[in-house]
């Protein structure tokens, strides 16, 4: 059967300007690595997904990075994602006061602990792994891996726990500026990074509202929402409600086409009153035809008639 492969839309980076030993081909001169606490080399043949050594810290099954660390040191290791493994240490940045932030976004990725397949296109180009040293208080540390690629295709790990959000044009900003913001799609219809409890719930509890969006682009291997609608607290819980009772397993970003299908897309992004939203994305033509980036599903007819309720016309 044909495959459709689900390609996530990363948002582009703002640039500041500050000093900083920069990797070569970056702007500004390319210097010596800055900090003998980075590992010289990548220890590994993967993008993104190595640490050093994964942390005996609490919270680590449950969070990408937990508790308050007060610094991050930035290792970058530069190279071609057609060739990866040995990158040698280009440069290394300290963050202190943007620690604290740096560490609360990354830890409400979602995350979990099977590593399933995905679809990537397969562009050639530059890459950049990255390791994030968290300093704690108490002088224990935490590493996490993750990457930028031309693909936006990184699994992000902390040694025990891995997420396929794409963050690593946030990571390259905050090395270059030493200001960490994470960067947000243009268009409110495009996917995010999504919310941590995506590995348990197809949609975490406490959501408030919920953005419907119809893309009927879907022929398109990068298809972009067209119109949207947004709702309130009463329809958002019972539509995550509809979600969470499908019969979901971990699963990849690819399914199976299948005939008869209705040619068009939903995408749904849940809002919380703290925290990011979480996205669920349904292709009807598809099996499996519900997908949250770490649990899959199917669609039943319930859920298909909510949605062309919530749904902007088609």
């Amino acid at each position: 059967m044909k495959s459709v492969h689900w390609i996530g839309v990363a948002a582009a980076a703002v640039m500041l300007s500050a000093a900083i030993v920069l990797v070569p081909g970056t702007v500004g001169e390319p210097g010596p690595p800055a900090s003998a606490s980075c590992p010289r080399r990548w220890d590994s043949n993967e993008i993104g997904d190595w640490v050093p050594n994964a942390a005996d810290l609490d919270g680590v099954e449950n969070s990408l990075v937990p508790g308050t660390p007060t610094s991050a040191l930035i290792c970058a290791y530069p190279g071609q994602n057609s060739n990866p493994g040995g990158e040698s240490l280009a440069g290394s940045r300290i963050l202190t006061d943007q620690a604290k932030s740096m560490a609360y976004d990354l830890g409400y990725l979602p995350i979990t602990i099977d590593r399933v397949g995905k679809a990537c296109t397969l562009v050639g180009g530059g890459m950049t792994n990255y390791l994030i040293r968290f300093a704690y208080p108490d002088g224990r540390a935490l590493w996490v891996g993750s990457a930028e690629e031309v693909n936006s295709c990184v699994t992000t790990t902390n040694g025990t726990v891995v997420s396929n959000s794409f963050v690593g044009r946030s990571i390259t900003a905050a090395y270059r500026t030493g200001t960490w913001k994470l960067l947000q799609p243009k268009d409110p219809c495009d996917l995010a990074t999504g919310r941590r409890g995506q590995g348990e719930q197809m949609v975490p509890d406490g959501a408030i509202k919920v953005l419907v969006c119809r893309d009927e682009q879907s022929g398109s291997s990068t298809p972009r929402p067209s119109h949207a609608l947004e709702h309130g607290e009463q329809q958002a819980r019972e539509l995550a409600a509809e979600l969470n009772s499908l019969d979901a397993e971990p699963g990849g970003n690819t399914c199976r086409e299948v005939g008869g299908g209705r040619r068009e897309m939903f995408y749904l992004h849940f809002g919380y009153e703290e925290g990011p939203p979480a996205w669920v994305r349904i292709l009807p033509r598809c099996r499996p035809s519900v997908n949250n980036g770490v649990l899959v599903g199917d669609l039943d007819d319930a859920l298909l008639d909510r949605l062309d309720r919530l749904a902007p016309p088609a």
